[in-house]
């Protein structure tokens, strides 16, 4: 039990040991029977040495490790799924682990003062006030909350005071030494060089057909693949706006009404493109205005402010787009080519010229008619919608089918006649255009047969109204209705299993020396060099994995993966290694080096408790643990 409870513990102990009996106060809550009852009797759950473990600590420790794992998943969980997730067994070996820990203080005589120890409550921030200071009544309150005693809060902060001189002890002040660091980017920044060739499929093709035993023996170990799942039959009515809209019913005079009151969105607006030049001051501004009557241009006084064309250019808009009022309204003022006198802008006095002029157009009525038709025809269908719902309602009341109930409304049914739960036919299609998909074939393999349904709301705000009609159930295929995919499933599996024997009879050959070059030359394949791998990349040669099993192997090394494309093997040999140049351990980042030094911390508490755990008698009442589970 003790080894199973010190393998749980894991590197994790570091990081969960410290904080086990500090309060930890989470939106799930915890239980409040902690102090009445059975959970206040003396029995101890764990014991190392002359240090116990009450069944009250398990159960509030217990408690709060379901409180974080909730906040973590945002559900709450059962006690069964709390045991599927081990969680009994974690907060035994956190207490372990704990009480280990107490034990040793409480040889090595160490202890806490009261004054130190009020002074770590009053630090602690669930206890403080939105004044940031201590607030006692806060204080009953959260314990209260957790139907903790102060007394045993106050006891179990002197624990983790006291556990945290040993943690110190062991961990303060470690730092991972530079030639570890300079290891670490050594590995890190390793490339190498391969020499590889790609086999292909066609190695071992064509594959000559299966005979009849072979191919049945097949087929029934591999029968389960081939077997066909439950298929139903079902027809359903799809009511959205578009399927009840009558564009006949709308008339002219409503068409011309509609156009002439939403003319806006029929018009676009007359656009023009307008050059602005700013000038640092009214006087230089009107300086160049002066200048225009004398013989100047536009362009020319651009140039002489050090401006290009680009510079200048506002771009071509509507009146609507110009923010400055002053300057859209003298823009819009101007004909083409025309230059505008000083205008004072936002951002200083400017000359415009506009360079072209896109007059307002408006789309007529017989252009946009048939789409202004629609639109309110579609408005009319949506205002109905519900009655229309609620008339195919009373009619399936009265005693209508679904057939009888769609054609009185003048309704489309659709009936699906096999269709199983992942929306394919039984020869392996899709069936496309499902109103509501997903929810709308869940709901069928939910249904009872010839049972009217609540309809199904559509993402166009319409419904669907659907009966299951008939069941057909799960079976094993004979062969002969899937020999062709039999057939080819086979000849798949037999490609790779003969490429994969004769890529490693190819592999062995490398390996007693016969060269990449000779086997490429046998084989009528060009061997490939890649430069650069690097040993953590996802590489798009090799992959991942490909990459990593090159790494695998020494300087000279060989070895075979399987290609990425899953086309074919690649076979390789490291042809060169590469040592990152100046590796030392400056190349190694600052937040990997406290990783690093961190790791090996929480490695130096673990082996401490895990020698503590070997040095005092551990023993865990499981009929103590019982209890405290007990409902």
């Amino acid at each position: 039990m003790l080894g199973i409870l010190r393998s749980a513990a894991g590197t994790w102990v570091a990081k969960a040991l410290l904080s086990l009996l500090v309060l930890s106060f989470l939106a799930w809550g915890v239980t409040t029977r902690m102090t009445g009852g059975f959970l206040a009797g003396h029995h101890a759950v764990i014991t190392a040495g002359s240090t116990t473990v009450s069944i009250t600590e398990y159960r509030l420790a217990y408690d709060r490790q379901i409180a974080m794992l909730q906040q973590q998943i945002g559900q709450r969980i059962s006690r069964d799924q709390a045991k599927a997730y081990g969680i009994d067994n974690q907060v035994l070996a956190q207490l372990v682990s704990g009480a280990v820990l107490d034990e040793q203080a409480r040889k090595l005589g160490l202890g806490f003062s009261k004054d130190r120890l009020a002074e770590l409550t009053r630090q602690e921030p669930a206890f403080q006030g939105p004044n940031g200071q201590f607030d006692r009544r806060l204080f009953e309150s959260r314990l209260r909350e957790l139907g903790m005693r102060p007394e045993d809060y106050l006891k179990n902060r002197a624990q983790v005071a006291v556990r945290q001189q040993i943690v110190e002890a062991v961990s303060d002040g470690l730092k991972a030494p530079d030639t570890f660091f300079k290891a670490v980017a050594l590995y890190r920044g390793e490339d190498r060089t391969i020499d590889y060739l790609i086999l292909p499929k066609a190695l071992v093709e064509p594959i000559e057909a299966p005979s009849d035993s072979v191919l049945q023996a097949y087929f029934e170990s591999n029968k389960k693949t081939y077997a066909a799942p439950e298929y139903r039959k079902f027809s359903y009515v799809r009511l959205e706006p578009e399927d009840i809209m009558d564009v006949s019913a709308v008339t002219d005079q409503q068409v011309s009404d509609d156009y002439n009151k939403n003319k806006g969105r029929y018009t676009t607006p007359e656009m023009r493109t307008i050059e602005q030049l700013v000038f640092p001051s009214a006087d230089a501004a009107k300086a160049a205005s002066d200048s225009l009557k004398t013989g100047a241009t536009f362009d020319k006084i651009v140039t002489a402010q050090g401006k290009t064309p680009a510079d200048t250019l506002l771009g071509t808009l509507s009146k609507d787009k110009i923010t400055d009022k002053a300057v859209a309204d003298a823009a819009f003022a101007l004909a083409v080519n025309e230059v505008s006198p000083v205008v004072q802008g936002a951002f200083g006095p400017v000359l415009l010229r506009v360079t072209e002029i896109k007059p307002e157009t408006v789309k007529p009525l017989a252009e946009v008619s048939d789409q202004i038709r629609k639109d309110l025809a579609l408005g009319e269908a949506s205002r109905i919608l519900l009655d229309v719902h609620d008339n195919y309602e009373d009619t399936r009341a009265a005693g209508s089918t679904l057939a009888e109930a769609a054609a009185k409304l003048k309704l489309k049914d659709v009936t699906v006649e096999a269709i199983d739960r992942t929306g394919l036919r039984p020869d392996g299609t899709i069936i496309k255009d499902l109103p509501a998909s997903p929810d709308l074939i869940k709901a069928v393999f939910e249904a009872e047969p010839n049972t009217e349904n609540q309809a199904l709301t559509t993402p166009n705000n319409g419904f669907v109204f659907y009966e299951l009609t008939s069941i057909t159930p799960a079976r094993d295929r004979t062969l002969d209705e899937v020999r062709q995919r039999v057939v080819a499933d086979w000849t798949t599996e037999e490609t790779t299993k003969r490429l994969t024997a004769k890529a490693d009879e190819l592999d062995k050959r490398l390996k007693a020396g016969t060269t990449l070059d000779v086997i490429a030359g046998e084989l009528k394949l060009e061997k490939q060099t890649k430069r650069g791998v690097k040993r953590e990349a996802d590489d798009v040669d090799f992959g991942k994995e490909g990459a990593a099993a090159m790494f695998g192997v020494g300087e000279g090394g060989t070895g075979l993966i399987p290609s990425p494309t899953g086309d074919g093997q690649i076979l390789f040999k490291v042809a060169e290694v590469f040592e990152p140049a100046g590796a030392d351990a400056s190349s190694v980042p600052d937040d990997a080096q406290k990783s690093f030094t961190q790791g090996m911390s929480d490695d130096l508490l673990d082996q401490l408790v895990a020698q503590l755990q070997t040095q005092y008698a551990v023993s865990v009442d499981q009929a103590a643990v019982a209890q405290a589970l007990a409902q």
